[in-house]
């Protein structure tokens, strides 16, 4: 499995930047993370930088930066299009349940909920727009929170990923020598198991 991924990760190379970083984008600004999140793109985009296919720093970079670019796409959309995108066809889709949650929870934890929102997947996707139609202040309250998100978000999931990565390694590590380990544990049990069977037949 492991030499699967290396060989696509070796392949896909530099396109890690761009899907990954094009997904935490489109969560929020049109919406994707409703049905593909973001956050799971950032983790294999960690898996692929402690591999060495893409460097570390660079896709930290491209999350963040895609994180509070998409948010702050969303929230401009909400604010001039919120009515109309929440009556139109794909606001539909959305469904009313959805647009009410992310209503609530905006009331109820204001310009925190930009943050927050960060770690549910539905409210990730429409708080920004909710913020928009709700005229959030941008500069005062909306970007401070979303850039706050983004770092702890984007940053986060990447890194996440690379230390899973470095986990899984180490694990496969352990595992080459474990059946060693576990022929010399049970030759010693049984040789001292017949030493102590022969020290019972002779007394």
């Amino acid at each position: 499995m492991l030499e699967t991924l290396r060989r696509i990760g070796e392949q896909a190379g530099a396109w890690f930047y761009l899907v990954a970083g094009g997904l935490a984008f489109a969560e929020a600004a049109i919406m994707v993370g409703l049905v593909l999140p973001g956050e799971a793109a950032l983790l294999v985009a960690g898996f692929a930088a402690h591999q060495g296919w893409i460097e570390l720093w660079v896709m930290v970079v491209v999350a963040v930066g895609a994180a509070a670019l998409g948010d702050s796409v969303g929230y401009e959309v909400g604010r001039r299009f919120g009515p109309g995108l929440r009556a139109s066809g794909p606001g539909r889709r959305v469904g009313e349940h959805r647009w009410r949650r992310a209503d609530e929870f905006l009331r109820w934890q204001g310009g925190r909920a930009v943050l927050l929102g960060r770690f549910t997947a539905v409210l990730r996707a429409l708080t920004p727009t909710m913020a928009g139609m709700a005229r959030m202040p941008y500069l005062r309250t909306f970007l401070p929170w979303n850039l706050t998100g983004a770092v702890v978000w984007g940053a986060g999931c990447v890194l996440l990923g690379y230390g899973f990565s470095a986990s899984l390694t180490a694990v496969g590590r352990y595992l080459a020598y474990g059946p060693l380990v576990l022929i010399a544990v049970v030759l010693v049990g049984y040789l001292l198991l017949r030493r102590r069977r022969a020290r019972r037949s002779s007394a």
